[in-house]
């Protein structure tokens, strides 16, 4: 007898039943009465020719045809199941990624370089989030919630993988100098307004600002420190192009500004700040990242490494 030619509702009540050897208690799984359970059964045997339950004044047990079948049925079930998952794979939504930054990282660094992965690469769904809180990294099955944060660490229940360090350096937009006479030595800060970013971060106290910047650079005893400040670069970035200041930067928000001329260094490559901070890919410690999250990755890595030896090294 072919199987598709049995009665599919009698196969399930039967197989309920025989995982208790109870009607009862396989009708209260199907939200039926003991009785349809038991004439479902009655019909599968009668289609078979055999019994499947001994009947007993007290109840139902299976016999050995009973339990082969009750095992049968079972592994066909896992196989369904497994049939289901396999099409629920096929029919999945691209790979997902949740990655949170600080907030001008992400704007001024990362969105540039995120079109270069798309076209190179792609194949994951990306969500970004502007952030410093330090949230918990996480595998999330065909997903993932990462993070880039600015500090020293160490960086508890995480593993770190380093992207670069940081340098700050004086910046302005090039008609600024144009109003003025151009700065030749440091002190000539003085007759300038001054722009600093007041770092939202949880390690904002051991980044370096102007303060430290007129330290090194032997003039702190002539110039004013700063007045005006900025809870984002990109706030104080947006004044220094404006021409309203001279903004201390951070290399990696700065350098596409650099390079496309809107802001210029007044001092050239001199009077560098190195910065303790640096900049870090949080992943979770445990577990294993899908092979399109583990790809974004590969290549957020390289990214840094590049802009490492040129960018950072040119500015040291």
């Amino acid at each position: 007898m072919k199987i598709e030619r049995l009665p599919l509702n009698a196969l399930r009540a039967f197989a309920e039943a025989a995982r208790t050897e109870s009607f009862k208690h396989a009708a209260s799984r199907l939200g039926v009465t003991p009785g349809a359970v038991s004439r479902q059964v009655k019909q599968l045997e009668d289609r078979l020719g055999v019994l499947l339950f001994a009947r007993h004044a007290n109840g139902v047990k299976l016999n050995e045809v009973g339990h082969q079948l009750a095992h049968d049925i079972d592994s066909g079930l896992e196989r369904i199941a497994a049939g289901v998952v396999t099409a629920q794979e096929s029919t999945r939504q691209t790979p997902s990624l949740m990655l949170s930054a600080p907030p001008s990282f992400l704007q001024l660094w990362l969105l540039p370089r995120l079109a270069a992965f798309d076209a190179q690469i792609g194949g994951l769904d990306i969500s970004l989030e502007a952030s410093q809180s330090l949230t918990t990294p996480a595998w999330q099955g065909n997903g993932a919630r990462l993070a880039i944060r600015y500090g020293r660490g160490p960086w508890p229940e995480v593993t770190s993988h380093h992207l670069f360090g940081d340098v700050l350096f004086p910046v302005c937009a090039p008609s600024l100098l144009a109003q003025h006479d151009q700065p030749v030595t440091p002190a000539d800060l003085a007759h300038y307004t001054l722009l600093e970013v007041a770092w939202d971060s949880p390690q904002s106290a051991a980044v370096p600002g102007w303060k430290e910047w007129l330290d090194a650079a032997g003039v702190a005893d002539q110039v004013t420190p700063p007045k005006r400040h900025y809870s984002l670069s990109g706030l104080a970035m947006d004044q220094a192009i404006a021409g309203r200041g001279i903004m201390l930067a951070s290399l990696p928000v700065v350098m596409d500004r650099l390079e496309s001329g809107v802001l210029v260094r007044p001092f050239g490559e001199q009077h560098v700040l190195a910065s303790p901070m640096t900049y870090e890919l949080l992943t979770p410690s445990n577990g294993e990242a899908s092979p399109a999250v583990e790809r974004f990755i590969v290549w957020l890595l390289a990214e840094a490494s590049a802009f490492d030896r040129s960018a950072l090294d040119k500015a040291r």
